[in-house]
């Protein structure tokens, strides 16, 4: 799930999104791996906020790999070709 966030209504929503999103899947029965689940702050003036779900605090983190590319928080590439650079060596 992607929102831009910059202000307290953008906040709202996002939450509200995230709660329909539980609670579609509790209806389903497809519940998510909250431990697999992250938030990350992307950009400057982003609000820090704790997002929630199954009432477990998401945890947040500056970058993740997803389909086996590093995405950072800062959307630089360092660490993808850090980590290209040690394999190769």
């Amino acid at each position: 799930m992607y929102q831009t966030v910059i202000s307290a209504e953008d906040v709202t929503a996002l939450h509200s999104d995230l709660s329909n999103l539980v609670a579609w899947s509790k209806e389903w029965q497809m519940l998510f791996n909250d431990k697999k689940c992250k938030v990350m702050h992307m950009g400057y003036n982003n609000v820090q906020v704790e997002y929630v779900m199954y009432d477990v605090k998401l945890d947040c983190v500056s970058d993740e790999k997803y389909l086996g590319v590093i995405v950072s928080d800062d959307l630089q590439s360092g660490k993808q070709c850090d980590k290209a650079m040690k394999k190769a060596n």
